[in-house]
């Protein structure tokens, strides 16, 4: 089945119970990705059709769209005051960050407490891309990470299950971080793929799939309508659109919202939401970052089991979704990368994808040895490395 475009749109988290190795770990966190991808691929056709309303909402993933939320018609003036909110551009004062530091305190300074909550567990690690494992930069398609970074997610991925949520489409975040021992969610959750060799094109998960079409003629429509405005760039992530205005001046921030809403106007089954210096235009269908969260601890038999602590490091108002999902569960760790304070359900901070490295990712190697249980349970019918 390499090559080829296995979806399951059909496919919530009750679904996901019924995956090969369903209540129990179904990778092997030493050298066994190429196991788990060809264990999944197994059981694919074998996988029942059910939709769990609860995690793909009333309308499922098939029939009429849902109707647009409320919120995609909300006035200019609240998106632009949202995307200031979210793209602050004033160095904090000293006093301001330190309170917000007490209630968020750096996991750089709290990484024994952090060990301490690992001892014993079963660590699974979630991260964003851009902003947490490389730098925000003006072009979105320069977001490059570095050898270093990249070596650290790679020894991060050999000790415990290891995925990329992100807003990018799924091919050029994988372009970008080019290790195939991951798990990748592209665009915002909606495509998600399990480790495997780049030529094999197997998704575990699409449940906006129906909306490519839309998708497209929105993409199009966005490029014609803002193609006026310096500095504008609108990105098709698949299956959802990302409208940049990093480099437009702050001037003409509200014209630009408006003529993103006018173009959303011609279609309801979208709905508008904001990040960091960028408007985001994805499916009106349930469904985000920490609902991919949820679906992948269920997928992999993690859900429902005391001993298993995902740790989820990011850095967008996104993001908010997943650090969310763990406070509700009670048991997870969320950090968020920001150098200004920000209204966050996390429980720790970071400043930049720098202190990721050192104060999160690099420093795994040596407390795996002594603190945290590392996750070797070998897919069904899979070799122990």
């Amino acid at each position: 089945m390499a090559n080829q475009d296995v979806v399951f749109p059909d496919m919530g988290i009750a679904a996901a119970a019924a995956l090969p190795g369903a209540g129990r770990a179904i990778f092997a966190c030493r050298g066994a990705a190429g196991a788990v991808s060809s264990s999944l691929r197994r059981g694919a056709y074998g996988l029942p059709a059910a939709v769990d309303d609860e995690f793909l909402g009333a309308r499922g993933c098939g029939g009429a769209p849902a109707p647009a939320p409320a919120h995609a018609a909300a006035c200019t003036s609240w998106v632009v005051e949202a995307i200031r909110a979210s793209s602050p551009t004033r160095a904090p004062a000293v006093d301001e960050y330190a309170a917000w530091t007490k209630k968020h305190p750096s996991a750089l300074g709290s990484f024994d407490q952090v060990a301490a909550a690992a001892k014993g567990k079963k660590i699974v690690m979630f991260m964003d891309y851009d902003g947490t494992l490389s730098p925000i930069v003006a072009d979105p398609d320069m977001a490059f990470m570095s050898a270093e970074m990249r070596a650290a997610v790679r020894e991060v991925a050999k000790l415990f299950p290891t995925a990329l949520v992100t807003g990018r489409c799924l091919e050029k975040v994988y372009n970008f971080v080019g290790l195939s021992d991951l798990y990748y969610a592209g665009s915002h959750g909606m495509d998600i793929k399990g480790p495997s060799s780049k030529e094999d094109n197997t998704v575990l998960l699409q449940p906006a799939r129906e909306f490519l079409p839309v998708i497209d003629k929105a993409y199009r429509a966005l490029v014609e309508k803002t193609k006026a405005t310096p500095g504008a760039r609108v990105e098709n992530n698949k299956f959802c659109l990302s409208v940049h205005f990093r480099c437009v001046d702050e001037k003409r921030w509200s014209p630009l919202a408006e003529q993103v809403k006018a173009v959303l106007r011609e279609f309801p089954e979208l709905k508008l939401t904001e990040g960091r210096k960028v408007l985001e235009i994805r499916p009106s269908i349930m469904w985000d970052k920490g609902r991919a969260v949820e679906f992948l601890l269920k997928s992999l038999g993690f859900d429902d089991r005391g001993d298993v602590l995902p740790v989820y490091i990011g850095d967008d108002r996104t993001d908010e979704d997943a650090f969310k999902v763990l406070r509700k569960r009670g048991q997870g760790i969320g950090i968020l990368v920001s150098k200004c304070p920000k209204e966050t359900a996390a429980s720790y901070s970071l400043q930049d994808p720098t202190e990721v490295r050192h104060g999160v990712l690099t420093p795994v190697g040596p407390v795996e040895a002594s603190a945290i249980t590392v996750c070797d349970a070998t897919p069904e019918g899979a070799v122990a490395q």
